[in-house]
C-alpha cells in the first residue's frame, strides 16, 4: 500500500508535493527503502527519483518513455475542488440564464399593466395594442440583443483576465441589472425594465461562452462531458426557479414583479464572493501565459493529487503543436479551411439549438397551455410541471453522456423536439373538434422540452470547447455564441408575430429545423467521448485528407457513422497524416 493511498483512506492530508511524487511513480512502498516498486524497473540499486512537478515547477519527463504512467488514471477522479467550482459557476452564471429567459412569462400582464399605466400618465392615453405587444416583445427580446453583444466580449475578456477572471467580473453587470429592474416601478420608468434586462442578457452572454470554456479546460477528458452538462441542469434549475417564484403564493402578484425580476442579484453576489478562492484555467496558463508554477498549483488543487506531469505534457504537446500559430480572430476562423467541418458544426448545432423553437415555448409558455384549452388559473402550475421535467431530462443527459457519447444524446434529443413540435400543430388544429386533444398539446410541449434538456440544452457549448485548440477556441466560442443569440433574438421577437400570422403551423418550421440538424449530426459530427483535444483535432484532421486514403484503407478505417474509430489514433502503422 503506498504512503498516499494510506493518507487518502485516513481522511489525513497527502505527503509533500516532492515525496508524493517520488511515491506515486512507484519509487517506494511502506517499509521499503531500497528496492525498486514496480516489476519494470531494473532490480538493481534504484535510480535518484524523479522531480515532483508540484515543487520544482520543471516541465521535464519524469519518467523514461516505457515507463507507464499513473497520472491520466489519477486525473480521472472527481475531486472536491472541481465539483465546487463547477456548482459554483452554474449556480452564479448558468443558472441566471435560464432564469431570465422565464422570469418574464409569469408577471407578463403585470408589465404590460405598468406599461401602459405609465404611458397614460405621461401622454394622457394608453398604449394601442399593436404597440404594447411591440414594447412587451422587446422586453423579452432586448435580453437576447445584450447576449449577442456580451458573446462578441468573450476573446476580449478571456485572453485579458482569462476564464476565471471574467466570471467574476461579469458578476458584477447582474448587481447593475438588479438595481434597474428592482427600482424601476418605483421610479415609473419602463426604459429601466428593458435596460436591466439588456444588462442581464451582457452577462448570460459572457457566461454562456466562459462558464463551457472553464469547465471544459479544468476537467479530466473523461468527466469533461459530466461536468460540461452541470451548467445546463442549471438552466433548466434557473427556469423551474422562475416558474415556481412566479407562482401567485410568492412573487406573482403585481406588486413583488420588480423584486421578482431583480432575485438574480443573489447568485451573482454568491459567485463574486467565492470564485476568486479557486485557481484560473491550467490549460490558460501554461499555453497562453506560459505560467508553469501557476499551472502546477492549479492541476495539484483541481486533480487532487501531485502527480500532474503526465497531464503537463499533454498540454506542452498542444502547446508546441500551436507554437507558430497566435490566438486567431473571428475572421481568420472562418477562413481557415484546416478547421472549416469544426466551424461548421458549430455554427449547426448553435444556431439550430435556438432556431428549434425552444425559447419560443419557455417565452410564452403560458398564451400556449391558454390556447390549448387549460384554465387561465391552473397555468402557473403546469408549467411548474414542465421545470420539474427539464430538471429530470438534464439529470438523465448530465449522468448518461459518458456512458452513452454526444452524438446519440444529440440526434435523440433533436428527433423528439421534432416530433413533439408537429404533435403542438395537430393538437392545436383538432382541439376545437377533439376537445382532448389540448391534453396531447401539453404532452408534447413537455416532451419538447424534455427533448431539449436532454441534450440540445448543453452539448453545443460542450462540443465548441471540444472541437478546437486553444488558439481556435475564443473565436469558435464568440461565432457561436453570437449565432446563439442572434438566433435567439429573432425568436424572441418573431415568434408573437409569426404565431399571430401562421396559427398552429408556425411550429412545423421548427419541427423541419429539428430534424435536419439532427440529420447533420449523424453525418457529420464524429464522437468526442474520452478524447483530448488533440486526438479530436486529429480525426478532423484525417476526415480532411480522406480522399487521399488508399481504397483497402477505407472501410478499416471507418466506423458507422462516418467518423474515424478511436482506435486509428494508436495504429503506429497507418499512413494518414
Amino acid at each position: 500500500m503506498y504512503l498516499d493511498d494510506w493518507s487518502a483512506r485516513l481522511g489525513l492530508p497527502p505527503p509533500c508535493p516532492g515525496k508524493a511524487a517520488v511515491l506515486s511513480h512507484g519509487w517506494l512502498k511502506m517499509g521499503d527503502s531500497s528496492e525498486p516498486a514496480g516489476p519494470w524497473l531494473p532490480s538493481s540499486s534504484p535510480s535518484p527519483p524523479p522531480p515532483s512537478p508540484c515543487s520544482g515547477c520543471s516541465l521535464a519527463p519524469t519518467v523514461g518513455k516505457e515507463t507507464p504512467r499513473l497520472g491520466r488514471d489519477i486525473a480521472g477522479r472527481l475531486t472536491f475542488p472541481l465539483l465546487s467550482v463547477t456548482l459554483l459557476v452554474s449556480f452564479g452564471s448558468s443558472m441566471l440564464y435560464g432564469y431570465n429567459l422565464a422570469v418574464v412569462n409569469s408577471p407578463a400582464v403585470h408589465i404590460k399593466a405598468f406599461y401602459n399605466t405609465t404611458w397614460s400618465q405621461r401622454y394622457g392615453h394608453g398604449l394601442a395594442p399593436g404597440l404594447l405587444t411591440l414594447l412587451y416583445s422587446l422586453t423579452v427580446s432586448t435580453f437576447s440583443l445584450g447576449g449577442l453583444v456580451g458573446s462578441l466580449l468573450v476573446g476580449v475578456l478571456v485572453e485579458r483576465y482569462g476564464r476565471n477572471g471574467a466570471l467574476s467580473r461579469s458578476s458584477l453587470l447582474v448587481l447593475l441589472a438588479g438595481g434597474f429592474m428592482g427600482f424601476s416601478r418605483e421610479l415609473g420608468s419602463p426604459e429601466m425594465v428593458i435596460i436591466g434586462r439588456c444588462i442581464t442578457g451582457i452577462h448570460s452572454g459572457v457566461c454562456l461562452s466562459v462558464v463551457p470554456l472553464y469547465l471544459g479546460e479544468i476537467a479530466p477528458k473523461n468527466l469533461r462531458g459530466f461536468l460540461g452538462l452541470v451548467p445546463s441542469i442549471f438552466i433548466c434549475l434557473g427556469v423551474f426557479s422562475a416558474q415556481v417564484l412566479g407562482l401567485p403564493e410568492l412573487l406573482g402578484e403585481d406588486r413583488f414583479w420588480p423584486l421578482f425580476l431583480s432575485v438574480v442579484v443573489i447568485p451573482a453576489s454568491l459567485q463574486l464572493l467565492l470564485l476568486h478562492c479557486f485557481p484560473e484555467s491550467p490549460r490558460y496558463l501554461l499555453i497562453e501565459r506560459d505560467d508553469v508554477c501557476g499551472t502546477t498549483r492549479a492541476l495539484c488543487r483541481f486533480l487532487g493529487t501531485p502527480d500532474v506531469q503526465d497531464v503537463i505534457e499533454e498540454m506542452k504537446e498542444e502547446q508546441q503543436s500551436l507554437s507558430s500559430v497566435e490566438m486567431v480572430s473571428v475572421w481568420q476562423l472562418l477562413w481557415d479551411r484546416s478547421v472549416h467541418w469544426q466551424t461548421l458544426s458549430v455554427v449547426v448545432v448553435n444556431a439550430g439549438m435556438q432556431l428549434s423553437g425552444i425559447d419560443a415555448i419557455w417565452f410564452y409558455t403560458n398564451t400556449i397551455f391558454e390556447n390549448a384549452g387549460i384554465p387561465v388559473s391552473q397555468i402557473p402550475y403546469t408549467t411548474v410541471g414542465t421545470g420539474t421535467t427539464e430538471v429530470v431530462a438534464g439529470l438523465i443527459g448530465c449522468f448518461t453522456i459518458e456512458k452513452l457519447g454526444r452524438r446519440p444524446l444529440l440526434i435523440t434529443g433533436f428527433c423528439v423536439m421534432g416530433i413533439c413540435l408537429a404533435g403542438i400543430t395537430v393538437s392545436l388544429l383538432l382541439q376545437s373538434t377533439l376537445p382532448w386533444m389540448c391534453y396531447v398539446g401539453v404532452v408534447c410541449v413537455i416532451g419538447t422540452i424534455a427533448g431539449f434538456c436532454m441534450g440540445p440544452a448543453g452539448i453545443p457549448f460542450l462540443m465548441t470547447a471540444e472541437l478546437f485548440t486553444q488558439s481556435h477556441r475564443p473565436a469558435a466560442y464568440i461565432v457561436g455564441g453570437s449565432l446563439n443569440w442572434l438566433c435567439n433574438f429573432t425568436i424572441g421577437f418573431v415568434f408573437p408575430f409569426l404565431q399571430m400570422s401562421a396559427g398552429a403551423f408556425c411550429f412545423l418550421v421548427f419541427c423541419g429545423v429539428c430534424l435536419l440538424v439532427a440529420l447533420y449530426v449523424y453525418l457529420v459530427i464524429p464522437e468526442t467521448k474520452n478524447k483530448t483535444f488533440m486526438e479530436i483535432s486529429h480525426i478532423f484532421a484525417t476526415r480532411r485528407s480522406f480522399l487521399s486514403i488508399p481504397h483497402h484503407l477505407r472501410m478499416k478505417k471507418l466506423d458507422g457513422y462516418g467518423a474515424l474509430d478511436s482506435s486509428s489514433m494508436e495504429d503506429k502503422d497507418s499512413n494518414l497524416p
